[in-house]
């Protein structure tokens, strides 16, 4: 979700920016880590997020791959971002393009002009750009975040396609099931209407509520467009995070979406530590990347390490391991390389989480497909019984 940042700069005083975050408090976060102070936060307007969902989101997995194309070339990165932004077509792109250009012209480091567009730079990117600043390594930084970006979009792809035969299932059922009880039932209930006590109570109710649809099928048009824009605003999310959390309880579920989180926190912090980030900073960065629960381990985990413990010590006592990951810690403790260690951990979780999406989705389909037939049949059912009932009488 999309929110507007107030924030207060030290050298050019009050300005606004729009983040995409998890949550008011991740979008806090992320300004705070950039340096600078957060004056208000508030989600972003409908129509300013369905801008930015298009045209104005900067795409920033595709400017760190040119961008690696034309440094390998052997352009300077001026002249690179310079190429990038005259060839760029969106006016907010090529916006943020040409600030770029001109805070490096002035002699700032790439790091801090990156840090001066936080709504088109993440807080991660700018920390593995500015350790890379270090050692010169820029091409080296942006390889591994484009590979970190992409891995991430594959195990997004392979989840979201799992979901879509689900899910049009669902929203093919729910119309059909949408055209049964708003003109359907409405019209059976004239025929049945003068039946009155004769008919069974389930099809008595089937009756009131086609009655109900068309004398205040307005009321209804209007509830239903209430419910959407509600949803639009960020009423939906609300109810999608309740509903995550009560999946969050159900302990076979529940488990493989820590699993997920771990991946994703094990994936980031080895970028990071691959880029030369220390483990500690690492830590504080990736916080945002976790559930408020997860949040709240990681944050004394982050603390038992700044205490003197081990990586792989801090993590077990704070449940933020499975079996498997905690012994790469230690393989990885032991060998020097946890950067490395860490991506292998997120990869192995990654191809778990692959392939259990893959059953689930396999069992759904047909669990699916039974309840929404039940439903549909009850439905036709109730509508006809009174006939049956009635034909019944006569003979």
């Amino acid at each position: 979700m999309q929110y507007l940042v107030k924030i207060l700069k030290t050298d050019s005083g009050i300005g606004i920016t729009t983040l995409e975050a998890a949550s008011a408090a991740d979008a806090r976060a992320q300004v705070v880590a950039s340096g600078y102070s957060v004056l208000s936060v508030a989600p972003a307007p409908l129509l300013s997020r369905l801008r930015s969902s298009g045209s104005s989101r900067f795409p920033l997995l595709l400017f760190s791959q040119e961008l690696l194309s034309l440094l390998d070339s052997g352009i300077t990165i001026v002249e690179a971002i310079e190429t990038l932004a005259e060839k760029e077509n969106r006016p907010a792109v090529r916006a943020v393009l040409l600030g770029i250009v001109t805070s490096l012209r002035q002699g700032l480091p790439f790091s801090a002009t990156l840090d001066s567009a936080p709504q088109a730079f993440p807080p991660l990117y700018v920390a593995t750009v500015r350790a890379s600043e270090r050692t010169s390594g820029l091409g080296e930084a942006l390889g591994r975040y484009i590979a970190y970006a992409t891995q991430l979009e594959t195990l997004r792809g392979r989840l979201v396609s799992a979901a879509i035969y689900p899910a049009l299932l669902v929203a093919v059922s729910s119309l059909v099931i949408l055209f049964l009880m708003g003109y359907v039932v409405p019209r059976f209930s004239h025929i049945y209407e003068d039946m009155g006590g004769n008919l069974p109570f389930l099809s008595r109710l089937l009756l009131n509520w086609g009655m109900a649809v068309e004398q205040y099928w307005p009321v209804l048009i209007g509830l239903g467009a209430a419910f959407v824009v509600g949803a639009a605003q960020g009423g939906g999310r609300m109810v999608i995070q309740r509903l995550l959390g009560l999946l969050w309880r159900i302990p076979a579920v529940g488990e493989r979406m820590r699993v997920f989180q771990l991946a994703r926190l094990y994936r980031t912090l080895g970028m990071l530590l691959r880029g030369g980030i220390a483990i500690v900073p690492a830590l504080d960065m990736v916080a945002g990347l976790l559930t408020a629960a997860l949040q709240t381990r990681l944050a004394s985990a982050t603390q038992s390490i700044r205490e003197g413990n081990t990586i792989s010590q801090a993590f077990e006592a704070n449940g933020l391991t499975t079996a498997v990951a905690l012994r790469m810690l230690r393989v990885g403790e032991r060998a020097g390389n946890m950067g490395e260690m860490m991506e292998r951990m997120a990869a192995f979780h990654d191809e778990e989480m692959a392939r259990w999406a893959e059953w689930v989705t396999r069992l759904l389909g047909p669990v699916l497909m039974l309840l929404m037939g039940l439903v549909i049949g009850a439905v036709v059912i109730l509508m006809y019984l009174p006939i049956f009932q009635l034909a019944d009488s006569i003979q």
